[in-house]
């Protein structure tokens, strides 16, 4: 895909940086935090502040871009300006574990063009790890090149996630969790699906899995994926969206055969 726009990727990240570290230097107090609509569904006035910033600076960087964010701030046009560039951001991925201080939540930014995602950076400030994407050039991490070994389930960890505000078809995801824990080393949830993600791409965790996210959760981290030799499709292997939620399955390509193969025999027992 030829894009006929220089865009500074470096000052991308570094903007990705700065937004991090709002969140390992924030103090949360009990009126930061707003329910939305969903159980367990949360709001932080960090998300906002953050998610501002983000568009106030990238707007700086790439003047032509859209904007599609989790959050209702001045300047998020959402998925109705997906035709152009449009950088997807989720300001805080893994909002409850942030408010418990769980310490495993990132930044996460995704640019697309023409409706296909080009480039992706997640952050997680906790431990200085900075996935770093851009189609064609290979996926870093802290500006290390990550390859995932093509590993099977039984030789690797598989991550799954859920949410209670996204709780579409949990009967079938526990059940297949249930089978992934047999079949696997271990199961794993960690709480922030871009960062479940993009432990897939380096390798240390052979595949994720959630039913039901929207696409600034995944968006970055699907270019991280793919870059780094691995797949990212719906849960039936079809491709996956940008203008609304889809189910996502993160993994190497010899997990993510073996995963298809699971959820489709499940479906049709059931």
């Amino acid at each position: 895909m030829e894009i006929n726009i220089e865009v500074d990727y470096k000052a991308v990240e570094e903007a990705v940086r700065r937004a991090g570290m709002m969140i390992k230097e924030a103090h949360l107090s009990a009126d930061s935090v707003q329910h939305k609509e969903g159980a367990a569904n949360f709001v932080t006035s960090y998300d906002v502040a953050i998610q501002r910033f983000l568009i106030d600076e990238l707007h700086r960087i790439v003047p032509e871009a859209a904007f599609f964010g989790e959050e209702e701030t001045e300047g998020n046009t959402r998925e109705k300006e997906l035709g152009g560039l449009c950088f997807l951001i989720d300001p805080i991925d893994g909002t409850t574990n942030f408010m418990f201080r769980y310490n495993y939540s990132c930044v996460s930014v995704g640019l697309a063009y023409a409706k296909e995602m080009i480039a992706g950076f997640v952050y997680n400030p906790y431990v200085d790890e900075m996935f770093t994407a851009v189609r064609g050039n290979g996926a870093y991490l802290n500006g290390n090149r990550i390859h995932m070994p093509d590993s099977t389930l039984e030789n690797g960890i598989a991550s799954f996630g859920c949410a209670r505000y996204n709780n579409s078809h949990t009967d079938v995801l526990f059940c297949v969790v249930q089978e992934m824990f047999n079949r696997s080393l271990a199961v794993r949830c960690g709480g922030s699906a871009a960062l479940d993600l993009c432990r897939v791409a380096a390798g240390a965790s052979v595949v994720y899995l959630e039913m039901k996210l929207n696409p600034y959760d995944y968006a970055a981290a699907s270019v991280i994926i793919e870059e780094a030799g691995g797949v990212i499709t719906q849960i039936d292997g079809s491709k996956i969206t940008l203008d609304q939620p889809c189910s996502i399955l993160g993994a190497a390509p010899k997990a993510a055969g073996e995963m298809r193969e699971m959820i489709a025999a499940y479906m049709q027992q059931h």
